[in-house]
């Protein structure tokens, strides 16, 4: 008799249609996988990751499996896909036979993907933890400084940029003082003052040397100020005083303008500006000269008081007239403690004192090196031209006052320290001394100039203990034809013994910019002249090794600089150099 209940094949039929899925529906999730994961060999991926996703219990939190789908090996093997239409979920599946396998996976449409990315994340994760930590094993810090010291500083500033302990590494002040005692630093200049469309743009151009490639940096700090001078100290640049107009800020305007008697410090290594002690008086386009003192250094003994600083000392005729006065000379010697100083009060003769650089115990310098920054001359708050001058210590980090110009001396022009003595040049063709560590003037008195041209100042510059100087002269055609008169750049030597002028070289170009700036650094001096012809603003960058016999000088960078800036930047440039 035939009974309605299905036969025990018949079950176990039913139960496997029960179990199986669209071979459709497999074909699409299996080819989505393997265009996201793109993986020919996921199985042995998963494996060494440590991840098995077709390991997992059958059974979800709520009990029973969710999909059911072939985990056969081939998982991308259309071979082992039952097919079907994706409308047929609801109808009867032929059963799974023969040498076909079955298996069930317990990840709905997307989950697999979702959990293979998650756990891949942590072990990439964990793997670059690995890989840091072992490499910080084998790079202790003082062999990373080491490697990180030796790179140049536009690669440096690239390294600072990898990682948060680099940047720590490069930014301490042991790696500081390990680069500047190097032999890894160039030469790089740096040039301020730059005027765009009218305003003052705060931005600074730097120059690679060694590279010849041109930087630019942005100076909020900067902005609306022009007309200040600045100095480079170590790997520290200096920008004293200036000018800021009142009614028009940010544009160079000198109807209405406010004269700054703030200092503010520039670290180029570190891309930081911090303001430091402001000077006594306000002064624009100051005269500027840096010197290394000895750790006993006090500027206490450089203040003069006002009753006897305009009093005249010349260098010409032995010991000056101040100390024919014994009772002056007897005040003084009370605020003296040691024989040295004790003798340095009585002036030596022309023949005996040489200008030459000055002894001193160093031995107590060891660690800590001691620079104190000159200002002197400028225009006031007034506009009005200035004689008196100050000094900043670097160690006690304040201003005091020196001694002023020595009588009749005229408006200063120059200025450079060399050899321990301050020399600034005026207009009236006088040059004067300032010796830093006695704190008084001298007048000096030297050969004779050719006739120069007055509306170009001269410029004083130091190298290696020699003095120069670099001033336009009227060079005669001598009536030969073909010759006419022109106006020549010489460079002149000042003999520090005999106090003679002698002409070294001559610059190149033709002077077209009366506001030249020239700065010098170990053996080599830096020019850069800027003028306005044919409606465009032209700049020139020259550089002349005074160590070699011909002192010949050579362009370095030509039309780079004044593409967008204004005319008025040829007033307001300053140039500093510095070792980075």
């Amino acid at each position: 008799m035939y009974s309605g209940r299905p036969s025990g094949e018949e079950s176990l039929h039913q139960d496997f249609e029960a179990l199986s899925v669209s071979k459709c529906l497999m074909r699409n999730v299996s080819q989505k996988l393997r265009k996201k994961n793109q993986r020919s060999v996921g199985d042995e991926d998963d494996g060494v990751r440590g991840i098995a996703l077709r390991c997992l219990t059958l059974y979800g939190r709520g009990g029973g499996c969710k999909v059911g789908a072939d985990t056969c090996d081939d998982f991308g093997d259309t071979s082992n896909r039952r097919r079907s239409s994706a409308s047929d979920e609801g109808k009867g599946y032929r059963p799974i036979c023969g040498t076909e396998e079955s298996g069930v996976d317990c990840f709905s449409y997307g989950v697999r993907e979702k959990f293979w990315k998650k756990h891949n994340r942590k072990d990439f994760e964990l793997e670059e933890s690995i890989r840091n930590s072992r490499m910080h094993i084998f790079l202790p810090d003082d062999i990373l400084e080491m490697c990180l010291v030796r790179l140049p500083l536009t690669s440096l500033m690239t390294a600072r940029l990898v990682c948060k302990k680099w940047k720590h590494l490069t930014t301490t002040t042991r790696f500081l003082q390990m680069r500047q005692e190097g032999s890894h630093q160039t030469p790089w200049l740096f040039h301020f003052g730059a005027v765009k469309d009218g305003y003052c743009s705060g931005e600074i151009h730097a120059l690679d040397v060694s590279l010849n490639q041109w930087h630019s940096i942005d100076a909020e700090i900067l902005k609306g100020r022009f007309m200040f001078s600045v100095a480079s100290v170590q790997d520290d640049i200096y920008v004293v005083g200036g000018c800021s107009s009142l009614n028009n800020f940010g544009r160079v305007d000198r109807s209405s303008f406010k004269t700054h008697k703030g200092v503010m410090l520039f670290s180029p290594l570190t891309k930081s500006w911090r303001k430091v002690a402001p000077m006594k008086h306000a002064r624009s386009m100051p005269i500027l000269g840096v010197s290394e003192v000895t750790s006993d250094f006090s500027t206490s003994q450089s203040y003069q008081s006002r009753q006897d600083r305009r009093i005249p000392r010349s260098r010409v005729g032995g010991v000056s007239e101040v100390y024919e006065d014994p009772h002056r000379l007897s005040l003084r010697r009370q605020h003296r403690h040691s024989a040295d100083d004790n003798e340095s009060l009585v002036l030596p003769n022309r023949k005996s004192y040489k200008f030459m650089k000055q002894k001193s115990d160093h031995s107590s310098m060891k660690g800590c090196r001691r620079f104190v920054l000159v200002a002197v001359g400028g225009l006031g708050s007034w506009d009005e031209p200035l004689d008196s001058g100050e000094i900043y210590d670097s160690v006690s980090r304040k201003w005091t006052e020196i001694q002023g110009f020595p009588v009749d001396f005229g408006i200063a022009c120059s200025g450079v320290v060399c050899n321990g003595m301050f020399y600034v040049y005026s207009e009236t063709d006088k040059l004067a001394g300032y010796d830093i560590e006695r704190g008084f003037w001298i007048g000096i008195q030297t050969t004779p100039f050719p006739p120069r041209v007055h509306e170009y100042y001269p410029k004083l510059v130091s190298c290696n203990g020699r003095l120069f100087m670099l001033s336009v002269f009227w060079c005669e055609g001598d009536g030969q034809i073909g010759r006419r008169n022109k106006a020549v750049r010489k460079v002149w030597e000042l003999d520090l013994m005999h106090l003679n002028w002698t002409e070294v070289s001559v610059h190149p170009d033709a002077p077209m910019d009366w506001n030249a700036a020239f700065v010098s650094d170990g053996n080599m001096i830096f020019g850069i002249e800027m003028f306005k012809i044919f409606g465009q603003v032209l700049d020139f960058f020259t550089v002349c090794d005074v160590s070699d016999t011909g002192m010949k000088w050579s362009h370095i960078s030509r039309n780079h600089v004044t593409r967008e800036l204004d005319a008025s930047s040829c007033l307001t440039k300053s140039m500093a150099v510095l070792h980075l």
